[in-house]
């Protein structure tokens, strides 16, 4: 006998699954993009303690 399907537990599974994906990528986004300021205003100060700081974290 097949199972009787939850409908709403698994849209809430799928949205939930989704959230994380879509936080996940504006989170390496977000580092991209400081990772990016940092390197070019760190060119311009002698940066090299900066990135070097960044790659240790």
């Amino acid at each position: 006998m097949a199972r009787k399907p939850n409908y709403d537990f698994e849209r809430r599974e799928r949205e939930r699954l989704k959230a994380i994906k879509v936080a996940e990528k504006a989170e390496a986004k977000r580092a991209a993009r400081e990772r990016a300021r940092l390197e070019e205003g760190g060119e311009a100060a002698a940066g090299d303690a900066d990135p070097a700081s960044d790659k240790a974290s």
